[in-house]
């Protein structure tokens, strides 16, 4: 990609995709046009004439059969977009009393129109945090992330003890949920029990018993303790 390319200002329909395109490949796996699609809420030959665009550019490259992946590039400008996105949930959090569930859209809003000078202002002020308040990574101005190994509650055994690093944020009443039961970034739960076919998992936290469902403990990433 020439440099004329390279320095161009990326449209928010293009750092969209790009983020889509990260979030739906870790560890390089290609991603599907269906799969861009529906994360995106578009339809397929819009999705497919996108790619063929981003592809000419340089930042994204087609893998035969299976999809495409970013280029090198591409994950540069996604961690951009990133990085915005998640210094701006923090600073709004921690300075303009935002909740952790009224933040997301407000800073999907402005991570495409603050400038990289404003948010690293804002990365001073907040004393360089390394995540947002949902526990998720915040990639480091010259696009390098550091991703912590984790696995769902709902894949801790019973017994285990286990720090909870992560939830996923697109769902601001699961979000104040969690809340409510003492669910939140660096706790710990131990997993009393586990009922087998996917079903409730009987979790402790401060002292206090509860009953959570399969699919909710699948979004929350832990770390075993004794990994910590």
């Amino acid at each position: 990609m020439n440099a004329a390319i390279q320095h161009e200002p990326l449209t928010r329909s293009v750092e969209d995709y790009l983020k889509a395109i990260y979030r739906l490949t870790p560890e390089g796996r290609p991603a599907a046009t269906s799969e861009i699609a529906n994360l995106l809420e578009l339809a397929p030959a819009s999705v497919s004439g996108m790619i063929k665009r981003l592809s000419e550019h340089g930042l994204l490259e087609h893998v035969p059969y299976k999809g495409v992946q970013l280029t090198d590039e591409g994950r540069r400008a996604a961690l951009r977009t990133i990085r915005r996105h998640r210094l701006i949930e923090a600073y709004l959090v921690a300075f303009l009393g935002y909740t952790w569930d009224t933040v997301h859209d407000e800073a999907e809003r402005l991570e495409h129109a603050v400038s990289d000078a404003l948010v690293e202002r804002m990365a001073a002020v907040l004393g360089n945090p390394t995540v947002d308040p949902h526990g998720d990574p915040i990639p480091d101005a010259d696009g390098s992330i550091k991703e912590p190994p984790s696995t769902p509650l709902s894949e801790v055994p019973a017994g285990q003890t286990a720090e909870l690093l992560q939830v996923d944020e697109s769902r601001p009443d699961r979000l104040r949920y969690i809340a409510s039961i003492g669910l939140q970034p660096g706790v710990l739960i131990r997993v009393v029990d586990r009922q087998p076919f996917h079903g409730p998992i009987t979790i402790a936290v401060a002292g206090e018993t509860r009953v959570i469902g399969h699919e909710l403990g699948h979004t929350l990433r832990c770390a075993p303790v004794e990994q910590r």
